[in-house]
């Protein structure tokens, strides 16, 4: 499966150059956050394959226009394709404002999703907006990531963390890949490729479908679960 993960800036190569085709190739897009909603219907649009998206600090347009034709991720966990991901938006708060946190408001988040990971043997990817604490993060207020989210590997050790938030054009210095335990944390700044090997499904009807979705709820509100088949 191949996954075009994206974040923070709209990439000239996929949309304001955009060659016809290009798009085609990738089974499932992640939005980390912090983009334009008509980038990311653009994108669903243009590819024909699942967007599924978390809120970025600077997302408060899509409370009144979400993108068209993509799926919240924000404190859900859904199967597609064999693989599991969790998404957790929002970034650790330093001003008032929709979509950021506290530390004590992420881990209860966090908590409340454990339920679906347990049933489902664990988690294959978690997409963020901001990055675990001392993994990708800087030291400045707005940037500084959440010490929870470490928790959350050590707990459910994931192949794959895949956040935005950090501009990697903020620094030249900054990595786009990291390692913690046995985890790959990416910065998918603008756009990143993630190829995985094919996962094997339950059933053949749930190729190509999203499975254990939690219902829509507002960002932090708590699980619902919701079977979609």
């Amino acid at each position: 499966m191949k996954i075009l993960a994206v974040s923070d800036e709209e990439s000239p190569v996929l949309w304001d150059y955009y060659t016809p085709g290009c798009l085609k190739e990738y089974d499932l897009i992640l939005s980390c956050g912090d983009l334009k909603s008509e980038y990311l219907t653009f994108l669903v649009t243009m590819s024909r394959a699942p967007l599924l998206y978390v809120h970025g600090n600077h997302d408060e347009g899509y409370l009144s226009r979400p993108p068209e034709g993509c799926e919240c991720l924000d404190d859900q966990y859904v199967i597609y394709n064999g693989v599991r991901i969790l998404g957790l938006g929002g970034c650790l708060r330093y001003r008032k404002g929709p979509f950021q946190y506290t530390e004590a408001m992420m881990r209860q988040r966090i908590r409340r999703l454990s339920f679906q990971p347990w049933r489902n043997g664990g988690v294959d990817i978690v997409i963020t907006h901001a990055p675990p604490r001392g993994l990708g993060d800087q030291d400045d207020p707005a940037h500084r990531g959440f010490l929870c989210l470490r928790s959350l590997l050590d707990r459910w050790q994931p192949a794959y963390l895949i956040h935005g938030h950090i501009h990697l054009r903020y620094d030249h210095r900054l990595p786009r890949e990291q390692t913690y335990g046995s985890t790959r944390i990416i910065n998918a700044s603008e756009r990143f490729v993630l190829e995985l090997p094919d996962r094997p499904v339950s059933r053949p009807r749930d190729l190509d479908r999203l499975i254990w979705k939690t219902r829509h709820r507002t960002p932090g509100s708590g699980p619902d679960l919701n079977t979609l088949s």
